[in-house]
């Protein structure tokens, strides 16, 4: 059996989606930080089968949780102070999205004009399909290429 340590201060990520642990790490730019973090991946679940979790030690503020919940809106987040546990978040699916996702049509004003964020709004939370702020183009789970 494989034993991660516990952190100090920070967030645990728990009930990833198998496999999306390193899409979480490189849209929150964790290679950035200056901390710890542990990746376990395809961890033993009773009600998932597989899961990742992630254990960041850093300020739980500086981590955006908009961009976990886009990736995997089922994670749950648990805040650690002192070693200790001292609350646990769901997440949903973000209103807004910003630079996660990059609108694909050419006519775009994000394809045209350089420094223009990426934005998408949620136009319908059943399907989980966005939108284009700008453009309107639609994206969908299954059309955005990590």
């Amino acid at each position: 059996m494989l034993n991660v340590g516990k952190i100090e201060n920070g967030i645990v990520l728990d009930h990833i989606q198998a496999g999306k642990s390193m899409l979480i790490y490189h849209y929150l730019e964790l290679n950035k930080l200056d901390c710890t973090v542990a990746i376990i991946k395809n961890a033993r679940s009773n009600a998932m089968g597989k899961k990742d979790i992630l254990k960041i030690e850093t300020d739980a503020h500086s981590i955006d949780l908009d961009v976990i919940a886009f990736i995997d809106p089922d994670v749950t987040v648990n805040i650690i102070k002192g070693g200790e546990l001292v609350e646990k978040k769901r997440i949903s699916l973000p209103k807004e999205v910003k630079n996660v996702i990059k609108c694909a049509n050419p006519r775009c004003i994000t394809s045209i004009e350089q420094g223009v964020q990426h934005m998408f709004y949620l136009a319908d939370s059943r399907r989980n399909i966005y939108r284009c702020r700008y453009c309107d183009e639609k994206y969908t789970e299954q059309e955005i290429e990590w």
